[in-house]
């Protein structure tokens, strides 16, 4: 299985329009082969900052589905980022 997890950082005005823009992304994501888990919301505390959690089958579902990520716009209003893959192996 493969997590992804991290956040994003956005200018704390524009946060809901952008959260709004991701609705598609999170279905699509959540149809996707091999999408376990798919989720993006408005962190509690920091104003500019949005949680990014996924959930995969395999690598390669994810990495298929990784050009479905954001568009131009939304790529454009991201201000900094920390988002790390991470590898779970079955115990």
């Amino acid at each position: 299985m493969i997590i992804v997890s991290g956040y994003l950082t956005v200018d704390p005005t524009d946060r809901p329009h952008y959260l709004d823009g991701c609705a598609e992304v999170v279905r699509s994501a959540r149809a996707a082969p091999g999408c376990i888990d798919f989720a993006l919301g408005a962190d509690l505390v920091e104003p500019a900052r949005i949680n990014v959690y996924e959930r995969w089958a395999t690598e390669q579902q994810l990495h298929d589905f990784r050009g479905s990520g954001p568009d131009s716009e939304q790529a454009t209003a991201i201000i900094d980022a920390d988002v790390r893959e991470f590898t779970v192996l079955d115990a």
